[in-house]
């Protein structure tokens, strides 16, 4: 089996343990005689599967009892319109914070459900994070949210902002299990899968329960936080396969040391290439340094005529899914847990034998 470095911002790269055991286990899971895809959600085994996933994750993330875990489904992107649905019925001020094409995507769903105060906007080419001290916040907010790390632009906030008791909201697509995090700070972290959790067709929701309340009753059970914490997020039928192959990743997880394990890979990780950027005259890293993604590491080079053929090459080298978004061109490489040393290292020496060719 050959497999490639893969770079993607998601679906991104799964841990190769984990995609070997769903391989053995997809035709007869636990003896079943018939594969995770095809045995009822609500039957013993799958219930047991999906109570472990979620125990592992509590124990991987720490998750306060009074915390619920929800398992659902449309992506990070869903949760743009369900956090204001939920959290600011009826026309409810809120807080956002701008730092590039997520925050954007979700300011712009809020706007049509409740009254959004941009508190602070880092504005293009989005390679900063406004200062603290700058930001315009209401004290009365329903709750502020914000990014912890923009995906596309390379933005990473690596503090969590003090909010003075307004609940935070957090889209932690990016970072969530990437490294501890201390969820009390949060009101609500919501995650799509396709990074560090899993395949995409699943996304998580980490959600106070004094916050479910706010939920109104007219809202349709699918898009109530409160309806479908109180069905164990089994409404209707879940995405029981990606639901089954995040267990695994949060076992590999475990297995590997947890989140401080993760943390001090993917941090010497990202050191690693940025350092290389860093000391090139061919490449360039647009973000500041105080701001700079662990997970997603964007850079352009000095003749950008040569983009297509620096993709081409490698992925012809076994490095794939390196061009940079298409709303802001360059290259991307993302660094996801499951990213092996080997691969970043990989990557470094194309890019020096690239450079010492066209540099």
């Amino acid at each position: 089996m050959t497999r490639v470095f893969n770079f993607s911002a998601g679906p991104a790269i799964l841990p190769e343990p984990v995609l070997l055991r769903a391989q053995q286990e997809l035709p007869d899971w636990q003896g079943l005689g018939m594969s995770v895809m095809e045995v009822s959600h609500r039957g013993k085994p799958f219930v047991a599967a999906a109570e472990k996933a979620e125990a592992d994750l509590r124990k991987l993330m720490r998750i306060p009892d009074d915390y619920r875990v929800l398992f659902l489904q449309g992506g990070a992107t869903l949760q743009f319109a369900m956090v204001p649905m939920n959290l600011a019925a009826g026309g409810a001020r809120v807080d956002y914070i701008n730092t590039g094409s997520w925050s954007k995507k979700a300011i712009k769903e809020a706007q049509g459900l409740c009254q959004v105060n941009v508190a602070a906007d880092a504005g293009a080419p989005y390679a900063n994070i406004p200062e603290r001290a700058e930001w315009r916040t209401d004290p009365d907010a329903a709750y502020l949210h914000y990014t912890p790390n923009e995906t596309i632009g390379g933005v990473e906030f690596h503090y969590v902002p003090d909010t003075g008791g307004v609940p935070l909201v957090a889209d932690m697509s990016s970072t969530i299990l990437s490294r501890p995090v201390d969820v009390s700070q949060f009101g609500l972290i919501y995650a799509g899968a396709q990074k560090n959790i899993g395949p995409a067709g699943l996304t998580l929701v980490i959600v106070r329960d004094e916050l479910l309340a706010r939920s109104p009753e007219s809202l349709p059970q699918m898009l109530s936080y409160r309806a479908l914490a109180e069905s164990q997020s089994m409404l209707n039928t879940p995405p029981t396969f990606a639901w089954y192959i995040a267990g695994l990743v949060f076992e590999w997880i475990i297995e590997q040391g947890g989140l401080a394990a993760m943390a001090g890979r993917n941090y010497r990780k990202a050191a690693r290439l940025y350092n290389a950027i860093d000391s090139s005259a061919f490449y360039t890293a647009p973000v500041d340094e105080d701001c700079r993604s662990w997970m997603n590491v964007p850079f352009t080079l000095a003749r950008p005529e040569l983009d297509g053929q620096f993709v081409s090459e490698a992925e012809a080298a076994g490095l794939t899914h390196l061009k940079g978004h298409r709303s802001v061109g360059g290259m991307r490489a993302s660094l996801y847990n499951a990213m092996p040393d080997a691969g970043v290292d990989a990557l470094i020496a194309f890019m020096a034998e690239f450079e010492r060719r066209h540099g």
